[in-house]
C-alpha cells in the first residue's frame, strides 16, 4: 500500500464548506496509507500573532476575539463546547502572562502562534470521525518530530527521521485500518519541551519532512489554486497550469516569491526524490502540478516567473576593493554573524550590491559595514525572476528579456544570471511589478 502525506493550508480549512471538501477528498483516498498534515484555519495565526502583540500593551480584547472565531467554528462542526476549552483556558493565562511581563520573545511568539494548528486538527478529527471517517488528531511532536531551539524558524534534529518511523509504527500503524492520524503543521518541540515554529507558512515544510522520514511514495501540497502557475494570476489573468516541473524550477520559484510553496518545502522531498504534487482543494479533480526529478521536457521558452517584493538594497562602496583579496569575506561574513539571508548579488571593482527581504536583521549590521566603506540603502525594491530549464541553451533571450521590460517603461537596476542558470534575476520598483510581469508573460510563456 503506498503512503501518501497530505497537507491542507489555511484556506483549504478555512470554515465548514471547505472543510467538507477536505473530509470528501481524504475519504476517496482511503485506499492509501494517508497521513494528514494540517495549517491552521485561515486567519487564526494572523490573529494569534497579534493577540501576543497586543497583549504587552495590556490589551486582550485580541486574544478573545481569536477565542471567539475558534469557537465559532468549532461550533459549525458540531465539536461539544469541551474540546478546546483547555486550550482556551491556556491561552488566556499564556496572554495575561505577557501582559505582566509586558514582553514578548520569539519563545513566546511561537508558543502563542502554536495553538492555531493544535486546535484546527482537533476540530477536524472529531468531525471527520462524527462523519464516518476515523481520525486521530496528533501533535507532530508526539510522532517524534523534535526540533532545535531556533524560534520561528526551528528544523527537526538529528534522528528525528527515525523516532518518526518508530513512533508510526508503534502508535498509528499498529493496527490495521487504524484512525487516519491528522497532524499539526508549522509547529515542533524541543527535547527540552519548549513549543517551536518552522517559519509562517511551515505546514508545506513539516508535510515534506513527514514524507521524508517515513519514506512516503508521494507529497500532495493542497491549496486554492490549480497547482503551481506561469505567473501570479493576481498580476497575469492569463496564467495558467504548469502540469510538471522540476525540483529545481520549482525550488527558485519557491525563494523568489511564488506563492504555492514554502521556501524550504522543496529540500527534503529533494533529497529523497519523492514527487510532489500541488493540488486545488476547490478543484480536486484538476491534475495539478507533479514536481520530480526527472519529469517530461517542458518544451516552453520559460517555466513562469515570479517576483518577491519588500527588498531592501544595500551598496557598499569602497575603494580599499580594489584588488584586494578577502574585502567581500569580510563583509559577508559580518552578514552572516547577523543572520542576514542575501537574495541577490552584484559587485564591480568598488562596489558590492545585495539585497535582502529581513530589514530588521540587517539594521544592526549596517554599522559594521560602515566600517569597511560607504554604505547607502534603498528600500520598496523587487526581485523578478525568469526561471526555464532551457534559458541557457537560447541564445539572446537575455536581451529580448531586458529589452520588453525596457519598453514596458520599467527601469532595471540589478541584474543577476549565473553561468548555466535556470534563473534570469532582474531588480526593479515594487510599483513596477504589475507593469513587468504581464510583459515578460506574454513574450516567453503566451499560448
Amino acid at each position: 500500500m503506498s503512503t501518501i502525506v497530505m497537507k491542507f493550508g489555511g484556506s483549504s480549512v478555512a470554515h465548514r464548506t471547505q472543510i467538507e471538501k477536505v473530509l470528501a477528498i481524504v475519504r476517496a483516498r482511503r485506499d492509501h496509507r494517508l497521513v494528514v498534515v494540517s495549517s491552521a484555519h485561515k486567519g487564526i495565526t494572523d490573529g494569534l500573532v497579534c493577540a501576543a502583540r497586543t497583549a504587552i500593551a495590556g490589551q486582550l480584547d485580541a486574544g478573545e476575539e481569536v477565542i471567539a472565531r475558534q469557537a465559532a467554528i468549532a461550533e459549525s462542526l458540531g465539536c461539544a463546547p469541551a474540546l478546546l476549552e483547555p486550550f482556551f483556558a491556556e491561552l488566556r493565562d499564556l496572554l495575561r502572562g505577557l501582559a505582566l511581563v509586558k514582553e514578548l520573545s520569539p519563545r513566546s511568539l511561537d508558543f502563542v502562534s502554536s495553538f492555531g494548528e493544535r486546535m484546527a486538527v482537533r476540530c477536524m478529527a472529531d468531525f471527520f470521525t462524527r462523519e464516518g471517517v476515523a481520525t486521530r488528531a496528533w501533535d507532530v511532536w508526539d510522532l517524534g518530530f523534535l526540533t532545535d531551539e531556533v524560534f520561528g524558524a526551528a528544523r527537526p534534529v538529528a534522528g528525528y527521521e527515525a523516532a518518526m518511523r518508530a513512533a508510526f509504527a508503534s502508535e498509528v500503524w499498529a493496527r490495521e485500518a487504524g484512525p487516519i492520524p491528522l497532524v499539526t503543521g508549522f509547529v515542533g518541540r524541543t527535547r527540552s519541551g519548549e513549543i517551536t515554529t518552522v517559519g509562517r507558512n511551515g505546514s508545506d515544510l513539516t508535510a515534506t519532512l513527514v514524507a521524508a522520514a517515513l519514506g512516503a511514495d508521494e507529497v500532495q501540497i493542497w491549496s486554492d489554486t490549480d497547482g503551481v502557475l506561469t505567473a501570479d494570476p493576481s498580476v497575469v489573468e492569463g496564467a495558467r497550469n504548469i502540469p510538471t516541473m522540476r525540483f529545481d524550477e520549482a525550488a527558485e520559484l519557491a525563494f523568489f516569491g511564488s506563492r504555492v510553496l514554502h521556501p524550504s518545502t522543496l529540500l527534503p522531498a529533494m533529497e529523497r526524490n519523492i514527487p510532489v504534487r500541488v493540488l486545488n482543494t476547490n478543484r480536486p479533480d484538476h491534475p495539478g502540478t507533479v514536481i520530480a526529478h526527472n519529469p517530461p521536457a517542458n518544451p516552453a521558452r520559460a517555466t513562469s516567473i515570479a517576483y518577491k517584493e519588500g527588498q531592501t538594497v544595500v551598496t557598499l562602496t569602497s575603494t580599499r576593493m580594489f584588488g584586494q583579496a578577502g574585502f567581500l569575506a569580510r563583509a559577508f561574513e559580518i552578514l552572516g554573524r547577523h543572520a542576514v539571508v542575501v537574495d541577490m548579488v552584484s559587485t564591480s571593482e568598488i562596489s558590492v550590491s545585495f539585497t535582502t527581504h529581513d530589514p530588521e536583521r540587517l539594521r544592526p549590521a549596517l554599522d559594521e559595514l560602515r566600517a569597511l566603506g560607504e554604505v547607502a540603502t534603498e528600500h520598496g525594491k523587487s526581485i523578478l525572476v525568469v526561471v526555464g530549464q532551457h534559458l541557457v541553451a537560447r541564445p539572446g533571450i537575455g536581451a529580448e528579456i531586458l529589452r520588453s521590460v525596457a519598453e514596458a517603461g520599467v527601469n532595471v537596476e540589478m541584474i543577476s544570471y549565473g553561468k548555466g542558470s535556470i534563473n534570469f534575476a532582474m531588480l526593479i520598483d515594487d510599483r513596477d511589478v504589475p507593469r513587468a510581469v504581464p510583459v515578460l508573460h506574454g513574450l516567453l510563456l503566451a499560448d
